[in-house]
Parts: structure tokens; sequence; C-alpha cells
């Protein structure tokens, strides 16, 4: 029995880590090597790759993609259609197969970010 709530149209893969309390919406994917803390909230389309730690309380809006080597710490706010792009080299012709190939994003406890269009 799970201690935390996936909707019925979301896929967690076998081996990711959801804390006590979390929740993942409508048509997310948190892939299996990915770490979310307890009482997060997830809305709908979100995206979280491979080696992602997400803390305690975060609020992950609709349509954002948390990619390998993205941190979060506690009570971290992502708005709505946030992307991290943090591949060190970014172009189609090399691909980026490895950990390696991404930089580390550390977002630290308490920070907002928004989309200003």
């Amino acid at each position: 029995m799970t201690n935390y709530f996936v909707h019925e149209s979301a896929y967690v893969d076998v081996g990711a880590e959801i804390g006590a309390g979390s929740k993942i919406w409508h048509f997310s994917h948190v892939m299996g090597k990915a770490k979310i803390g307890r009482h997060c909230i997830f809305g709908q389309n979100v995206f979280v790759a491979n080696h992602v730690t997400v803390g305690d309380y975060c609020k992950i809006q609709n349509n954002v993609s948390l990619y390998e080597g993205v941190i979060l710490e506690d009570y971290v706010f992502c708005g709505p259609s946030m992307v991290f792009t943090n591949v060190k080299n970014p172009r189609c012709e090399f691909p980026r197969n490895t950990s390696s190939d991404y930089a580390t994003t550390l977002v630290k406890r308490g920070a907002r970010k928004l989309l200003v269009g």
C-alpha cells in the first residue's frame, strides 16, 4: 500500500521514490531513478527524469519538465510550463546519453520561479 497519490493517467516507473503525502496528477511521468520528497504536489503533465531530486513540500505546476541533474530543495515552487534546460552541449548532432552530459542545477529552499511571457 502506498502513502502517496498517483492519478490513474500518470506513470511512475518502478524504482522511483515518492514521499508520503505527495500527489502526482494527470498525465505526469516520474522516471525510475527520481526521488520525490514528502507532501509534494505535481500538477498535470509534469515530467521528472532520472537522477532528479525534489525536496519536501514542493509544488510543481502544470507542464513543468525537470530534467536530469535538477535538484530542488524543500518548499520550492515551479510555475506553469517551466523547463530546466541543463544540457552542457545543446546540439542535435552530439547525442547525450550519460549523466556527465548534464549540468547540476540546484534550486535552493523556498525558491520560486514563474515563467514570464
